[in-house]
């Protein structure tokens, strides 16, 4: 098993925040995840309480539902010992028309040390991170980024292949208005791999050909020999006029399933960040095979990976943020 450094040897992290994925450099990046790498074994144990942020405050505030990603932030904050507080959005001031900056006012007097924070806005992040004294983490702002889910990724593909760089990964389905697509471009970028883009040209960014990849409008052509093929989630509460057809329709052109990837490399593994439209963007074939698909181990490296965002960002010792 490893063996977890202690809060008094681990260097403290050079970031206080983690907004977007470019204001970290490579090995900022790396070092995220080889932290991460090091709370995996806590995962699986029977005893899961730690000390590292023990007598901190975690404030999660969501501004849009997300189950997975707030219990995740949750679950991490809670092993590693600091006190929790989900502030339930919907039935506080802020529903009633209270803004972003008097939130982060009365936030901000609370005291808290770390503050994760989901916005439809894009971004809100920054925002909040400029009026607040403690560490705020993005977990997702408008159609922008969600940095810890590519972090996430990253953590499983390195489990996985025991690397990143060079794999070749294709992110399938609904580009225009996925934040996870944007931070996993970045960051896949900066950690060496070849990443291709697929989407129907209705859900492409029209600048999508300057972010360093390769764009197709074909799945098979896109998914040929590729060591990994990430679908997205579909979001159709962000999506007005016709971008599709219809679910059927995109399903048959570009739904992961088991005679398409017959085109990928022999090994190739899936993932999908969840929540799945099943039968739309992938087959509950494809999504339940243990031998192919990669997402239960995703949501195992959600926990693993936000409890060394967190331990990280708490360790900042001070200096200016960039």
């Amino acid at each position: 098993m490893n063996t977890l450094i202690k809060p008094q040897t681990r260097a403290p992290f050079a970031k206080k925040h983690l907004l977007q994925i470019l204001d970290l450099n490579r090995l900022e990046a790396l070092e995220l995840i080889e932290r991460a790498e090091g709370f995996l074994p806590y995962t699986s144990m029977k005893e899961k309480k730690l000390d590292f942020l023990a007598g901190r405050t975690l404030i999660n505030l969501f501004f849009e539902n997300s189950t997975r990603t707030q219990s995740s932030f949750e679950l991490a904050g809670k092993r590693l010992g600091a006190d929790v507080v989900n502030m339930a959005v919907k039935s506080s001031s802020v529903a009633k028309g209270e803004t972003l900056l008097d939130t982060a006012a009365t936030l901000n007097a609370m005291g808290p040390d770390l503050l994760v924070i989901r916005h439809k806005s894009s971004g809100a992040a920054q925002l909040l991170a400029r009026k607040v004294s403690c560490s705020v983490i993005n977990a997702g702002d408008g159609t922008h980024e969600h940095p810890s889910q590519a972090f996430l990724d990253s953590l499983t593909l390195k489990r996985t292949f025991g690397r990143i760089e060079g794999l070749k990964i294709a992110i399938c389905g609904d580009i225009l208005h996925s934040r996870v697509a944007r931070s996993n471009i970045m960051l896949l970028n900066m950690l060496g791999a070849e990443v291709r883009l697929i989407a129907p040209p209705t859900l492409m960014p029209t600048d999508a050909d300057k972010w360093g990849v390769k764009i197709y409008d074909n799945l098979l052509h896109g998914i040929e020999g590729v060591d990994v093929i990430m679908a997205l989630r579909l979001q159709l509460e962000r999506m007005s006029g016709s971008f599709l057809p219809s679910p059927r329709e995109y399903f048959r052109y570009y739904g992961i399933d088991r005679e398409k990837i017959r085109v990928a490399a022999p090994h190739v593994r899936v993932m999908h960040p969840g929540p799945m439209n099943r039968g739309i963007e992938i087959d509950s074939e494809i999504a339940d095979d243990p031998r192919i698909s990669l997402i239960v181990d995703q949501v195992q490296s959600g926990v693993a990976m936000r409890m060394a965002i967190l331990e990280a960002m708490a360790s900042f010792e001070g200096g200016e943020y960039a």
